[in-house]
Protein backbone atom coordinates (compact mmCIF):
# COMPACT_ATOMS: atom_id res chain seq x y z
CA UNK A 1 0.00 0.00 0.00
CA UNK A 2 2.00 3.04 1.21
CA UNK A 3 4.91 1.04 2.53
CA UNK A 4 6.81 1.68 -0.66
CA UNK A 5 6.78 5.56 -0.98
CA UNK A 6 2.84 4.44 -2.25
CA UNK A 7 -23.79 9.38 11.39
CA UNK A 8 -22.35 11.07 14.41
CA UNK A 9 -19.58 13.44 13.73
CA UNK A 10 -16.26 13.02 15.47
CA UNK A 11 -15.80 15.49 18.29
CA UNK A 12 -14.31 18.33 16.27
CA UNK A 13 -10.90 19.38 17.46
CA UNK A 14 -9.45 22.60 16.13
CA UNK A 15 -6.12 22.48 14.34
CA UNK A 16 -4.57 24.56 17.11
CA UNK A 17 -5.56 22.03 19.76
CA UNK A 18 -4.20 19.19 17.68
CA UNK A 19 -0.96 21.07 17.12
CA UNK A 20 -0.55 21.66 20.84
CA UNK A 21 -1.08 18.04 21.75
CA UNK A 22 1.26 16.83 19.02
CA UNK A 23 3.92 19.20 20.29
CA UNK A 24 3.65 17.54 23.69
CA UNK A 25 3.71 14.01 22.30
CA UNK A 26 6.06 11.52 23.89
CA UNK A 27 7.22 8.09 22.73
CA UNK A 28 4.91 5.25 23.72
CA UNK A 29 6.20 2.89 26.34
CA UNK A 30 7.80 -0.23 24.90
CA UNK A 31 6.05 -2.68 27.21
CA UNK A 32 6.60 -6.29 26.17
CA UNK A 33 5.22 -8.29 29.08
CA UNK A 34 2.08 -9.46 27.24
CA UNK A 35 2.63 -12.80 25.47
CA UNK A 36 2.67 -12.83 21.69
CA UNK A 37 -0.51 -14.10 20.02
CA UNK A 38 -0.30 -17.10 17.73
CA UNK A 39 -2.01 -16.65 14.35
CA UNK A 40 -3.22 -18.96 11.63
CA UNK A 41 -2.40 -17.56 8.19
CA UNK A 42 -4.44 -17.90 5.03
CA UNK A 43 -3.62 -16.69 1.52
CA UNK A 44 -6.54 -15.00 -0.26
CA UNK A 45 -6.14 -14.04 -3.92
CA UNK A 46 -8.68 -13.00 -6.52
CA UNK A 47 -8.39 -15.44 -9.42
CA UNK A 48 -8.55 -12.55 -11.89
CA UNK A 49 -4.89 -11.96 -11.00
CA UNK A 50 -3.04 -14.49 -8.89
CA UNK A 51 0.23 -12.52 -9.11
CA UNK A 52 -0.74 -9.38 -7.19
CA UNK A 53 -3.31 -8.92 -4.41
CA UNK A 54 -3.35 -6.65 -1.38
CA UNK A 55 -5.92 -6.83 1.44
CA UNK A 56 -6.25 -3.43 3.08
CA UNK A 57 -9.10 -3.47 5.61
CA UNK A 58 -11.40 -5.83 7.51
CA UNK A 59 -14.58 -4.92 9.37
CA UNK A 60 -16.28 -6.55 12.35
CA UNK A 61 -18.43 -8.73 10.06
CA UNK A 62 -15.31 -10.18 8.46
CA UNK A 63 -15.78 -8.33 5.17
CA UNK A 64 -12.43 -7.44 3.55
CA UNK A 65 -11.44 -4.54 1.27
CA UNK A 66 -8.66 -4.92 -1.27
CA UNK A 67 -7.59 -4.94 -4.88
CA UNK A 68 -5.65 -6.88 -7.49
CA UNK A 69 -3.18 -5.66 -10.13
CA UNK A 70 0.18 -4.01 -9.42
CA UNK A 71 -0.62 -0.69 -11.11
CA UNK A 72 2.17 -1.13 -13.65
CA UNK A 73 1.16 -0.20 -17.17
CA UNK A 74 -1.21 -2.86 -18.47
CA UNK A 75 -1.61 -4.29 -14.97
CA UNK A 76 -4.30 -2.02 -13.56
CA UNK A 77 -5.44 -1.82 -9.92
CA UNK A 78 -8.97 -3.24 -9.64
CA UNK A 79 -10.86 -2.90 -6.37
CA UNK A 80 -12.97 -5.50 -4.64
CA UNK A 81 -14.75 -6.55 -1.47
CA UNK A 82 -14.33 -10.10 -0.20
CA UNK A 83 -17.08 -11.66 1.93
CA UNK A 84 -16.90 -14.68 4.24
CA UNK A 85 -16.42 -17.60 3.66
CA UNK A 86 -13.78 -16.18 1.27
CA UNK A 87 -14.41 -18.36 -1.78
CA UNK A 88 -13.82 -17.13 -5.33
CA UNK A 89 -17.59 -16.60 -5.57
CA UNK A 90 -17.33 -14.30 -2.52
CA UNK A 91 -15.52 -11.47 -4.36
CA UNK A 92 -17.52 -8.37 -5.24
CA UNK A 93 -16.18 -5.89 -7.81
CA UNK A 94 -15.89 -2.30 -6.59
CA UNK A 95 -14.41 0.30 -8.92
CA UNK A 96 -15.07 4.03 -9.15
CA UNK A 97 -17.28 4.58 -12.22
CA UNK A 98 -15.36 5.18 -15.46
CA UNK A 99 -12.00 4.97 -13.68
CA UNK A 100 -8.96 3.16 -15.07
CA UNK A 101 -7.80 2.04 -11.62
CA UNK A 102 -9.31 1.74 -8.13
CA UNK A 103 -8.06 0.63 -4.74
CA UNK A 104 -10.60 -0.08 -1.98
CA UNK A 105 -8.60 0.72 1.15
CA UNK A 106 -11.07 0.72 4.04
CA UNK A 107 -14.60 -0.08 5.13
CA UNK A 108 -16.83 0.21 8.18
CA UNK A 109 -19.62 -1.96 9.62
CA UNK A 110 -22.47 0.04 8.05
CA UNK A 111 -21.62 -0.40 4.36
CA UNK A 112 -19.38 2.61 3.71
CA UNK A 113 -16.19 1.94 1.77
CA UNK A 114 -13.33 4.33 1.02
CA UNK A 115 -10.34 4.35 -1.28
CA UNK A 116 -8.88 6.17 -4.25
CA UNK A 117 -8.97 5.96 -8.04
CA UNK A 118 -7.19 7.16 -11.14
CA UNK A 119 -8.34 7.84 -14.68
CA UNK A 120 -5.02 6.66 -16.13
CA UNK A 121 -2.58 3.73 -16.07
CA UNK A 122 0.71 5.28 -17.20
CA UNK A 123 4.13 3.67 -17.54
CA UNK A 124 5.34 5.58 -14.47
CA UNK A 125 2.73 5.10 -11.70
CA UNK A 126 3.81 8.43 -10.17
CA UNK A 127 2.36 10.16 -13.25
CA UNK A 128 -1.17 8.98 -12.42
CA UNK A 129 -3.41 11.48 -10.64
CA UNK A 130 -5.16 10.00 -7.56
CA UNK A 131 -8.56 11.06 -6.20
CA UNK A 132 -10.19 9.86 -2.99
CA UNK A 133 -13.68 8.40 -2.85
CA UNK A 134 -16.29 7.00 -0.53
CA UNK A 135 -19.19 4.77 -1.53
CA UNK A 136 -22.42 3.44 -0.03
CA UNK A 137 -24.97 1.12 -1.66
CA UNK A 138 -23.39 1.54 -5.06
CA UNK A 139 -23.28 5.34 -4.96
CA UNK A 140 -19.77 6.79 -5.32
CA UNK A 141 -18.56 10.21 -4.18
CA UNK A 142 -15.23 11.85 -5.06
CA UNK A 143 -13.22 13.41 -2.21
CA UNK A 144 -10.47 15.95 -2.91
CA UNK A 145 -8.93 18.20 -0.26
CA UNK A 146 -9.67 21.83 -1.32
CA UNK A 147 -6.71 23.41 -3.11
CA UNK A 148 -7.70 26.76 -1.58
CA UNK A 149 -7.00 25.32 1.89
CA UNK A 150 -3.64 23.81 0.94
CA UNK A 151 -1.05 26.46 1.95
CA UNK A 152 1.77 24.80 -0.01
CA UNK A 153 -0.38 24.03 -3.03
CA UNK A 154 -1.21 20.61 -4.46
CA UNK A 155 1.10 18.18 -6.20
CA UNK A 156 1.25 17.76 -9.97
CA UNK A 157 -0.35 15.38 -10.74
CA UNK A 158 -2.70 15.69 -7.74
CA UNK A 159 -2.73 12.91 -5.14
CA UNK A 160 -5.63 12.50 -2.69
CA UNK A 161 -6.33 9.20 -0.91
CA UNK A 162 -8.81 8.04 1.72
CA UNK A 163 -7.44 5.09 3.68
CA UNK A 164 -9.84 4.27 6.54
CA UNK A 165 -13.34 5.02 7.82
CA UNK A 166 -15.27 4.44 11.05
CA UNK A 167 -18.94 3.70 11.68
CA UNK A 168 -19.99 7.35 11.91
CA UNK A 169 -18.45 8.21 8.54
CA UNK A 170 -15.24 9.86 9.68
CA UNK A 171 -12.54 8.98 7.16
CA UNK A 172 -8.76 9.34 7.39
CA UNK A 173 -6.61 10.31 4.44
CA UNK A 174 -4.02 12.66 3.02
CA UNK A 175 -3.03 14.78 0.05
CA UNK A 176 0.38 15.63 -1.38
CA UNK A 177 1.57 19.23 -1.62
CA UNK A 178 3.61 20.80 -4.42
CA UNK A 179 6.84 19.53 -2.83
CA UNK A 180 5.51 15.98 -2.65
CA UNK A 181 4.99 16.00 1.12
CA UNK A 182 1.88 14.43 2.67
CA UNK A 183 -0.70 16.29 4.77
CA UNK A 184 -3.05 14.15 6.83
CA UNK A 185 -6.72 14.99 7.28
CA UNK A 186 -10.05 13.67 8.48
CA UNK A 187 -13.13 13.94 6.28
CA UNK A 188 -16.71 13.34 7.37
CA UNK A 189 -18.52 11.70 4.47
CA UNK A 190 -21.92 12.96 5.65
CA UNK A 191 -21.09 16.56 6.61
CA UNK A 192 -18.31 16.94 3.99
CA UNK A 193 -16.11 18.70 6.54
CA UNK A 194 -12.31 18.44 6.52
CA UNK A 195 -10.06 18.59 9.60
CA UNK A 196 -6.32 18.78 9.05
CA UNK A 197 -3.90 16.87 11.26
CA UNK A 198 -0.80 18.97 11.92
CA UNK A 199 2.38 17.77 13.57
CA UNK A 200 4.84 20.57 14.42
CA UNK A 201 8.37 19.76 13.33
CA UNK A 202 7.24 17.23 10.75
CA UNK A 203 7.88 17.38 7.03
CA UNK A 204 5.13 14.93 6.07
CA UNK A 205 2.06 13.53 7.90
CA UNK A 206 -0.17 10.72 6.60
CA UNK A 207 -3.40 9.69 8.39
CA UNK A 208 -4.22 6.06 7.64
CA UNK A 209 -6.93 4.83 10.01
CA UNK A 210 -9.59 5.76 12.55
CA UNK A 211 -11.60 3.57 14.94
CA UNK A 212 -15.07 3.94 16.45
CA UNK A 213 -13.65 5.73 19.49
CA UNK A 214 -12.13 8.36 17.17
CA UNK A 215 -8.57 7.22 17.73
CA UNK A 216 -6.50 8.14 14.67
CA UNK A 217 -3.32 6.47 13.44
CA UNK A 218 -0.79 7.30 10.79
CA UNK A 219 2.87 8.06 10.27
CA UNK A 220 5.12 11.06 9.84
CA UNK A 221 8.62 12.07 8.86
CA UNK A 222 10.87 14.85 10.06
CA UNK A 223 13.84 16.47 8.35
CA UNK A 224 16.11 13.76 9.79
CA UNK A 225 15.62 10.36 11.34
CA UNK A 226 13.37 7.39 10.54
CA UNK A 227 9.69 7.54 9.68
CA UNK A 228 7.63 7.05 12.85
CA UNK A 229 3.97 6.40 13.61
CA UNK A 230 1.41 8.18 15.75
CA UNK A 231 -1.74 7.21 17.63
CA UNK A 232 -4.07 9.99 18.77
CA UNK A 233 -6.65 8.99 21.40
CA UNK A 234 -9.46 11.06 22.89
CA UNK A 235 -10.80 11.08 26.42
CA UNK A 236 -11.03 14.10 28.65
CA UNK A 237 -7.90 15.19 26.82
CA UNK A 238 -6.17 14.34 23.57
CA UNK A 239 -3.20 12.04 23.92
CA UNK A 240 -0.60 11.34 21.26
CA UNK A 241 1.57 8.25 21.33
CA UNK A 242 4.64 8.10 19.09
CA UNK A 243 5.33 4.55 17.91
CA UNK A 244 8.65 3.40 16.50
CA UNK A 245 10.16 -0.07 16.40
CA UNK A 246 13.66 0.10 17.82
CA UNK A 247 16.26 -0.18 15.06
CA UNK A 248 13.73 0.11 12.23
CA UNK A 249 14.32 2.34 9.25
CA UNK A 250 10.60 3.08 9.02
CA UNK A 251 7.54 2.33 11.18
CA UNK A 252 4.14 2.87 9.53
CA UNK A 253 0.82 2.39 11.33
CA UNK A 254 -2.03 1.52 8.99
CA UNK A 255 -4.99 0.62 11.22
CA UNK A 256 -6.45 0.56 14.72
CA UNK A 257 -9.39 -1.32 16.23
CA UNK A 258 -11.74 -0.26 19.03
CA UNK A 259 -9.56 -2.01 21.61
CA UNK A 260 -6.63 0.25 20.76
CA UNK A 261 -4.67 -2.42 18.90
CA UNK A 262 -2.56 -0.72 16.23
CA UNK A 263 -1.27 -2.57 13.16
CA UNK A 264 1.20 -1.70 10.46
CA UNK A 265 4.62 -2.56 9.13
CA UNK A 266 8.25 -1.68 9.72
CA UNK A 267 11.36 -2.06 7.59
CA UNK A 268 14.89 -3.10 8.44
CA UNK A 269 17.08 -2.78 5.38
CA UNK A 270 15.33 -4.47 2.47
CA UNK A 271 13.04 -6.52 4.71
CA UNK A 272 9.55 -5.62 5.90
CA UNK A 273 7.63 -7.07 8.84
CA UNK A 274 4.07 -6.57 9.99
CA UNK A 275 3.38 -5.55 13.56
CA UNK A 276 0.71 -5.24 16.19
CA UNK A 277 1.03 -2.80 19.08
CA UNK A 278 -0.98 -2.31 22.27
CA UNK A 279 -0.38 -0.02 25.20
CA UNK A 280 -0.05 -2.99 27.53
CA UNK A 281 1.90 -5.31 25.26
CA UNK A 282 4.07 -3.13 23.06
CA UNK A 283 5.15 -4.34 19.63
CA UNK A 284 4.84 -7.87 18.28
CA UNK A 285 6.22 -8.89 14.90
CA UNK A 286 3.87 -10.48 12.35
CA UNK A 287 5.44 -12.54 9.55
CA UNK A 288 3.51 -14.73 7.17
CA UNK A 289 5.40 -18.06 6.95
CA UNK A 290 5.22 -17.86 3.14
CA UNK A 291 6.83 -14.42 3.13
CA UNK A 292 8.56 -14.03 6.50
CA UNK A 293 10.78 -11.11 5.44
CA UNK A 294 8.20 -9.35 3.28
CA UNK A 295 4.96 -9.03 5.27
CA UNK A 296 2.71 -5.97 5.70
CA UNK A 297 -0.34 -5.74 7.99
CA UNK A 298 -2.91 -3.17 6.85
CA UNK A 299 -6.07 -3.74 8.88
CA UNK A 300 -7.46 -5.20 12.09
CA UNK A 301 -10.98 -5.72 13.45
CA UNK A 302 -12.20 -6.04 17.03
CA UNK A 303 -11.74 -9.83 16.97
CA UNK A 304 -8.05 -9.26 16.27
CA UNK A 305 -8.23 -10.61 12.70
CA UNK A 306 -5.45 -9.12 10.57
CA UNK A 307 -5.33 -8.48 6.83
CA UNK A 308 -2.44 -7.46 4.65
CA UNK A 309 -0.12 -9.05 2.13
CA UNK A 310 3.24 -10.70 1.68
CA UNK A 311 5.71 -11.31 -1.13
CA UNK A 312 6.39 -15.00 -1.67
CA UNK A 313 9.47 -16.77 -3.02
CA UNK A 314 8.00 -16.60 -6.51
CA UNK A 315 7.91 -12.80 -6.34
CA UNK A 316 4.12 -12.60 -6.30
CA UNK A 317 2.27 -10.31 -3.90
CA UNK A 318 -0.37 -12.34 -2.09
CA UNK A 319 -3.31 -11.27 0.07
CA UNK A 320 -3.05 -12.40 3.70
CA UNK A 321 -5.61 -13.08 6.42
CA UNK A 322 -4.22 -13.90 9.89
CA UNK A 323 -6.56 -15.01 12.66
CA UNK A 324 -5.66 -15.40 16.34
Amino acid sequence: MILTPHVRTMAVVGAGALAAVFAAAVPAGAATHAPAITYSFKTLNNSNDLTFNQLLGINNHGKIAGYYGSGAQGHKNKGYLLLPPYHQSSYRVENFPHSAQTQVTGLNDTGVTVGFFSHTNKANPADNANFGFWALKGHFHEVVFPASKAPDGKSTPPVDQLLGVNNVGEAAGFYLDSAGNAHGYLYNVFTRKFITIPLPGSVSVTATGINNKNAVVGFFSQSTGPVKSFLVTQGKHLHVHILAVKGADMTQAFGVNDKGEVVGAYTVGANSFGFTWTAGGGFHKISDPKGPDATVVNGVNNAGDLVGFYTGKNGNTDGMLARP
